[in-house]
């Protein structure tokens, strides 16, 4: 059937399939490596407590069925294996029945993952990596020529990625209205890249250059996805080029990864020069056609909703509309922070408190902390609770449910919590008692840069949480408050205690600083946080 098959899209669909598998064997090792601290059976939201009081209709998977922290670790490595044996070419290797197979196999054990993961899991690109894994289950194998039905879809599913960020940073934010938005962003953006720095700093008219482009890319160039060739073809060009600008500017997991990968379907490979003569594909059997159909017939249906939120007022984002992932909404970054404000954690190993005493800083791996260290690069791997800390410092009532427990297994030492850190300050044995501070950070100057060798600059703000130690957090009922107490107001920055930070050296008093206010939660348009 010549409607049905796309043989000149043969190495479009190679390179999707085995880059979106090589995507899954991200999220599958980021899962092992750091499920025990976040959502193991002591971890601070224990999957255990969660399958208790969440039934299986809202959140079907394999670990309402039965769970262990082994029971995980394996599913998550055998999805790592599964991935990787996908990636390398397995699902052309085996009969198209069994191809589709392996990708629902995939489908499913993410989804087990995704369904339990609460705060850890609640981003947009984990849906979006569920919805590529349903739809590329059916692009077939070597055994049969693309689909052309499932290659729209894919475009579709594009369109909806570009096209709903577009709208909900144009019905959010002013700044991106008035083409201010990108004086912000790279500095306040969830976790900064090593280039993050150098783009803050380009000159204003390029940010406002930037912030133009974007909603070109985001508004019209969608609309070209859904044209005939070679308009596809070029709009694809242009959403992989604008996101590989965004993956060298900054740190989104494998948001911007999955895009560009998603592009690609829309991409006729002779459009631009690149080999057109496909293996030859025998005819689609009759009932991998009728599959197709009724997978195509089920995602327009599914679409309603997706569709009904882009034309409502009240906008949202990342929203599942189903338990599934399936056909779900996306957008980032509605609104965009002013002013950077980070959660300091400090610990000390002095068992009475005084003026004096001596508090050692912890380091993460992504998150900003030391003012001499360099953002690193981590997308597409996704570190989890450096973003959430990134939350914690917009929103002390959005981190409530995870910071105690999180403070608590640094109290404890617990190894777990430790491997998810960069630095220790306290590798022989648990700090008595750990505090939280939050900080304003900025981007230095050329200037300050060549006379510090500081990346950033810091000012504090006021506590966030006051000293504690395992025995009072142990105590029932003993919630210490998080944010700004109320003695804050009047005194201003924390005062009175030494502190030695990661470099060594004496940090000295910051100078008073008014404190900019907390929003209430996770400000509209952001990109993670849980699905509104």
């Amino acid at each position: 059937m010549d409607w049905f098959a796309a043989p000149d899209y043969w190495l479009s669909r190679l390179l999707v399939q085995r880059l979106l598998a090589g995507l899954y064997l991200v999220g599958f090792l980021t899962a092992a490596a750091q499920f025990r601290a976040l959502i193991g059976t002591d971890g601070m939201l224990p999957v255990p407590r969660f399958t208790a009081r969440v039934p299986f209709r809202q959140a079907p998977g394999l670990f309402h069925l039965h769970y262990s922290d082994r029971f995980f670790a394996a599913v998550a490595r055998s999805g790592a294996a599964l991935a990787a044996a996908v990636a390398a070419g397995l699902g052309d290797a085996v009969p198209l029945w069994a191809s589709i197979l392996l990708w629902a196999v995939l489908w499913g054990l993410y989804l087990s993952i995704v369904n339990v993961g609460q705060t850890w899991y609640s981003f947009g690109w984990e849906s979006l990596l569920l919805e590529a894994g349903s739809l590329a289950a059916f692009l077939g194998n070597a055994d049969t020529a693309p689909p052309t039905p499932v290659l729209w879809l894919m475009r579709w599913l594009v369109f909806r990625v570009e096209f709903g960020a577009g709208l909900i940073k144009l019905r959010g934010d002013s700044c991106w209205r008035d083409l201010t938005c990108l004086r912000y962003h790279h500095e306040t953006q969830p976790m900064p890249g090593p280039l993050s720095w150098f783009f803050h700093h380009l000159p204003d008219p390029l940010h406002r250059v930037e912030a133009a482009a974007n909603h070109v890319v985001q508004l019209l160039v969608p609309i070209g996805l859904l044209l005939p060739q070679p308009v596809a073809s070029y709009a694809a060009c242009a959403v992989v080029a604008t996101q590989l600008w965004l993956i060298a500017s900054g740190n989104f997991a494998w948001l911007n990864w999955l895009t560009v990968v998603l592009a690609l379907a829309a991409v006729e490979p002779a459009r631009l020069g690149l080999p057109v003569h496909a293996p030859g594909h025998p005819g689609a059997p009759v009932w991998y056609q009728a599959l197709v159909a009724a997978v195509t017939a089920a995602v327009l249906v599914l679409s309603y909703w997706p569709v009904r939120n882009l034309l409502s007022r009240g906008q949202v984002m990342n929203r599942s509309f189903n338990r599934l992932h399936l056909v779900n909404t996306y957008g980032a970054f509605g609104s965009v922070n002013r002013r950077r404000q980070e959660v300091v954690l400090e610990g000390t190993d002095e068992a009475v408190l005084t003026p004096h005493t001596v508090w050692r800083e912890y380091g993460f791996k992504g998150k900003p902390g030391d003012v001499r260290r360099l953002p690193r690069q981590y997308a597409p791997y996704h570190l989890r609770l450096d973003w959430l800390m990134w939350f914690a410092g917009i929103s002390p009532a959005y981190a409530r449910p995870w910071f105690l427990p999180f403070v608590a297994r640094l109290l404890a030492g617990d190894r777990a919590t430790l491997r998810l850190l960069r630095h220790n300050p306290f590798p022989d044995a648990p700090p008595t008692h750990v505090r939280a501070t939050l900080y304003l950070y900025r981007f230095t100057g050329w200037r300050e840069l060549r006379e510090t060798g500081a990346w950033w600059h810091r000012t504090a703000l006021h506590e966030y949480l006051a000293p504690v130690d395992l025995p009072a957090l142990g105590r029932a009922g003993h919630r210490p408050p998080l944010g700004r107490p109320a003695a804050a107001a009047a005194t201003g920055p924390v005062r009175g205690r030494r502190t030695v930070p990661l470099d060594g050296l004496r940090r000295p008093r910051p100078p008073r600083t008014e404190h900019p206010g907390h929003p209430s939660g996770p400000a509209p348009g952001h990109p993670g946080g849980p699905p509104e």
